[in-house]
């Protein structure tokens, strides 16, 4: 088999209710991680594009996030009705999802806007 041309990594860290820097799988039922095998299957890509569960990615406040390697493309608040726009537009044709994707400057940093704030 070939390895795989991407990987899609879904946060799916779970944390207690009302925790400050929320939880991109409160309820723990990985439907953001299924939809995406989905809509992979239902393409024919799952020999080629892996979507795994991740623990926390550190985007919190970003929440849910997905990062797409080998491209580093991070998006954030990323629902169900977004995956086929991620999978139709950047899997299968090369083109990052701008209105999901998160700005360099926060990715990584204490100094994001959106650090610290609600969801």
């Amino acid at each position: 088999m070939a390895p795989f041309e991407k990987h899609i990594f879904v946060c799916c860290n779970q944390r207690e209710p009302g925790h400050a820097r929320g939880s991109c799988d409160p309820y723990a039922e990985e439907r953001l991680q299924r939809a995406f095998k989905k809509a992979l299957a239902a393409r024919g890509l799952t020999s080629r594009v892996r979507a795994n569960k991740a623990g926390c990615l550190d985007q919190c406040e970003h929440g849910p996030t997905v990062v797409v390697y080998p491209d580093a493309v991070w998006y954030g608040g990323v629902t169900e009705h977004d995956v086929e726009a991620i999978v139709d537009e950047h899997i299968a044709g090369g083109r990052p999802v701008a209105r999901l994707r998160l700005a360099d400057a926060c990715i990584n940093t204490a100094a994001c806007p959106h650090k610290g704030g609600s969801r």
